[in-house]
């Protein structure tokens, strides 16, 4: 914390960490298949990165800073929860289910996300250090200078759209496909308005029987 600060737990990627141990603690098909929405794509392609890494040949440099010797070790070996949250996410899903409700939610909570660090955070600093600037990519892809392609706000605008219709989208419809459904989501079903309308509509010797 007194490397990062609290603007920390704003990256998508630690706040995926902190849902799945609300899912955990939970058991909560909805809280669990939130984060695989929002990080599985990216994560997978920051495990990839960091095996390349190893290599010599990284991918997108997205794990160079595991590699950087001015980081301390112990910050960059907390950092490797990157690598296996993306398959306890997936375990977590097959095991209780997927709730397709996740999509919607964890992209509002990603749009409110990209806000506050936009409006609240601080921007790229090329003397930040191990600070916590450009959280989630709001000024552009380089930590040390805000990108120059367009405005700031058309910059953000597009990251708004671009994140739930090119990583969270492809994510939703594969775990639909691929993962069996939660029992939560039947549940909320079976709660519905409409259901408990046509429970009460039903003849009291049915309810009964």
């Amino acid at each position: 914390m007194g490397h990062y600060g609290p603007g920390n737990f704003l990256y998508f990627c630690d706040l995926a960490l902190l849902v799945t141990l609300a899912a955990i603690w939970l058991e909560s098909p909805l809280l669990a298949s939130m984060p695989a929405v929002g990080i599985l794509a990216p994560q997978a392609l920051w495990v990839a990165d960091l095996f390349a890494n190893m290599l010599g040949h990284p991918i997108v440099g997205m794990t160079d800073y595991m590699f950087d010797q001015s980081l301390p070790l112990h910050l960059r070996a907390l950092s490797l929860f990157h690598g296996w949250l993306p398959f306890l996410l997936l375990f977590l899903v097959w095991r209780l289910g997927y709730d397709a409700r996740a999509f919607r939610y964890w992209t509002v909570v990603a749009l409110g996300v990209l806000l506050v660090c936009y409006f609240f955070m601080p921007p790229p600093n090329p003397n930040a250090g191990a600070a916590a600037v450009n959280i989630n990519y709001v000024y552009g892809l380089n930590d040390k200078a805000a990108q120059t392609w367009m405005p700031g706000w058309a910059w953000l605008l597009l990251l708004m759209a671009a994140l739930p219709s090119l990583l969270f989208a492809p994510v939703h419809y594969a775990l639909r496909r691929w993962m069996s459904e939660a029992d939560g989501a039947a549940i909320a079903a079976a709660c519905s308005p409409a259901a408990r309308i046509d429970s009460s509509a039903m003849p009291r010797s049915k309810l009964n029987a």
